[in-house]
């Protein structure tokens, strides 16, 4: 039965950690910009420009 109070302690302990770590990321700024990172793949290459077609009108 002891063994059960002190697992019980220590996961207390433990969650309370995480807890204060969640809070201390949180006021850190940790999340603040949750968009840019999803969409960041999508903008790393410029554009490419688009080449001239020799095609004349008649022949599209």
């Amino acid at each position: 039965m002891s063994v059960l109070i002190l697992l019980i302690g220590f996961s207390i302990l433990i969650a309370g950690g995480f807890l204060v770590a969640f809070i201390w990321s949180v006021k850190k700024g940790q999340y603040d910009d949750d968009y840019t990172p999803s969409v960041r793949m999508l903008f790393d290459d410029k554009p490419i420009a688009e080449k001239k077609s020799s095609l004349t009108p008649k022949q599209k």
